[in-house]
């Protein structure tokens, strides 16, 4: 998977999320792409910025990255 398509598939996640829950879905979104994101070797802000999102949740989306290693998305989410 390209950066430019994680960045489409965090654009709409980020864009689509209930209220409130922006920066849950930028979590939600590291978490659930965490491995695709490592292997390649892409960063949080190459990924941000694809998304045409604001800069400063690059932050939020490593933090998501960093959780994949200790939780497990709900089905309902996958």
């Amino acid at each position: 998977m390209t950066v430019e398509e994680l960045g489409v598939i965090l654009n709409d996640m980020y864009s689509n999320s209930p209220d409130g829950q922006a920066v849950a879905m930028i979590h939600l979104f590291g978490i659930k792409y965490a491995v695709i994101i490592k292997n390649h070797g892409y960063t949080s802000t190459e990924i941000i910025r694809a998304a045409n999102i604001n800069k400063s949740y690059a932050a939020e989306l490593s933090k998501g990255i960093k959780l994949a290693s200790f939780v497990d998305v709900k089905t309902e989410y996958m």
